[in-house]
Parts: C-alpha cells; sequence; structure tokens
C-alpha cells in the first residue's frame, strides 16, 4: 500500500544502500532474511520478512538495485574505474552527495515499481521484477553499451571464454535446488521457503574477501517455490537445475557485455516464479504427479 512514509523510507534506504555499495547491501538482506525466517519458523509474525527484508530493505530498494545505478551514475561520471557493473565499490568512499542521491531517488523508484507490479495480485515475483526493471532503467540512463551490450568480433555471445560448461551449471543447479526444495516442505510455518535466499544471499560477502563462492540466490527461490506449490523435492530439483541454465542465458543476452548491470539472478527468480504460478493454476504439478 502507497504512504508518504513508504516514500521517504524508501529514499533513505537508497541512500544507504549506495553507500555501502550493492554488493555489501545484497548481503545484509541474506542476513535480514536469516532473521526474518528464525522468527516465522518459530511461528512468529512474517512481518520482518515483509516490512523488512523484502521491503525498506529488499533488494529493489536499497538493498541492492540502488547500489546498482548509483554505480551506473558514478561509472558514467568517471569516479569509478572501469565499469558500472563493478558492484563490489563501497560509494560512500567517493565523497560525492550526488551518486548517494542517485541511489535514493532509486529506492523511491523500487518501492513505486513493486508497488505497480503487485496491483495484479499474486503472479510473480514482484521483488525480483522490480530489479530487472531498475538495472534496464540505470542502463539506458547511465550506460553507454546498448541494452544487450557489445560483443567483441573475437567473442561469441552465449559461449564467453570464461564462462561455466552446461554440466556445471546443472550440477550447481541440482545441488542447491534440492537443498531449498527440502527445507521448503521440512522447516515449520513456510520459513522454509527463504530460507535457502537468505543463506545464499549472505554467502556472497565471502565473494568480497576473493573466494570463488556460488551464485545461487536465483536457483534456491525457484525451487523451494516449486516445491512448495507441487510438495516434490523433484520439482524442486528441475526447476533448480533448469533456473540455473536460464541464468547463464539471461546473463550472456543482458549483462556480460554491457557496461552496466542487469541482474540476471532476479531476472531467472521471477520467470521462473512465474511459471510456478501458472503451473500450479493450470494443474500441471497434479497432472504430472512427480
Amino acid at each position: 500500500m502507497f504512504s508518504a512514509t513508504g516514500v521517504f523510507i524508501s529514499f533513505a534506504s537508497g541512500i544507504l544502500g549506495a553507500a555501502f555499495g550493492a554488493a555489501t547491501s545484497f548481503s545484509l538482506v541474506g542476513f535480514l532474511v536469516l532473521g526474518g525466517v528464525f522468527i516465522q519458523a518459530a511461528s512468529g509474525s512474517g512481518d520482518f520478512l515483509s516490512t523488512i527484508s523484502f521491503g525498506v530493505w529488499g533488494p529493489h530498494v536499497g538493498g541492492f538495485a540502488a547500489g546498482v545505478a548509483a554505480a551506473a551514475y558514478a561509472a558514467s561520471k568517471g569516479e569509478i574505474n572501469g565499469e558500472g557493473k563493478d558492484l563490489n565499490n563501497a560509494l560512500m568512499g567517493l565523497n560525492r552527495p550526488d551518486v548517494l542521491l542517485v541511489g535514493g531517488i532509486f529506492g523511491i523508484g523500487g518501492y513505486l515499481i513493486n508497488l505497480l507490479v503487485s496491483m495484479p495480485g499474486h503472479w510473480t515475483d514482484t521483488v525480483g521484477l522490480t530489479v530487472v526493471l531498475s538495472g534496464i532503467a540505470s542502463r539506458l540512463l547511465f550506460g553507454s553499451s546498448g541494452l544487450f551490450g557489445q560483443v567483441p568480433g573475437h567473442e561469441s555471445r552465449f559461449k564467453p571464454k570464461d564462462g561455466l560448461t552446461p554440466l556445471q551449471l546443472a550440477l550447481i543447479g541440482l545441488g542447491a535446488g534440492t537443498f531449498s526444495a527440502y527445507a521448503a516442505l521440512e522447516v515449520a510455518n513456510g520459513a522454509g521457503i527463504p530460507l535457502c535466499f537468505g543463506l545464499a544471499a549472505a554467502s556472497l560477502l565471502f565473494g568480497q574477501f576473493g573466494l570463488n563462492v556460488p551464485v545461487t540466490h536465483h536457483i534456491v527461490m525457484p525451487a523451494a517455490v516449486a516445491a512448495a506449490a507441487s510438495g516434490s523435492v523433484i520439482w524442486g530439483a528441475i526447476f533448480g537445475v533448469a533456473s540455473a541454465i536460464l541464468w547463464d542465458i539471461i546473463g550472456n543476452l543482458f549483462n556480460t557485455w554491457g557496461d552496466t548491470h542487469i541482474d540476471p539472478p532476479a531476472f531467472v527468480i521471477f520467470t521462473m516464479t512465474t511459471l510456478s504460478i501458472v503451473f500450479q493454476n493450470n494443474g500441471v504439478y497434479a497432472m504430472l504427479g512427480i
């Protein structure tokens, strides 16, 4: 529901998210989600998750998207060495109030876009969709590579030299998706659905210390949603593998060759969540009986 207070808090959240930087802000989302999961698993309210973890510090506001936009803007002004899709920069260190204000403006934008796309009801993961739309807006406003980026003549768009193999992707999808599906079905009070998302987001903090940790939040969330909707770990594993492969395709379509960040995991989360809802509403899970 729209409120002036929500707008103001989203502005403040966006400023703070830009100051921390997108990567750090998203790791904080993970810890906040885990806090909400513990509350909900203990028969507490889900309000913390909805108002904080996926609300005013959600990835679509200060918890990621604001930092993405601020980095893109800072790069366009020559304040960041390299491209604006380097999300590890803590932008407070630039001492540029205009960079933080861009974060605040995109914080408000994320709040408003999420309200808009939520109006039809439960049809997708609106937070994920909002992150994608915010990233597209920041590229069109601050980038110079075009929506799909520029592929060098010696490279292939969908087979970059440093890309993961399909088998590697499938195995990561199987492992993370199956574990998340099991948690979604076994943890009480529906708290298992966001549990592995929180773990995956928090784990990315280690990537900032140079460890090559896998990105899995786009795997575990659709897998958990599919498992909860179908009652089947197998469906969760299928969605996990499919999500891992789709992440690679979307990344090479939008992000690999661009000069700002359009988030492939968010794209996968909203796409696969929509597919699961379609399956559930049309009896596909029940018909196939996996």
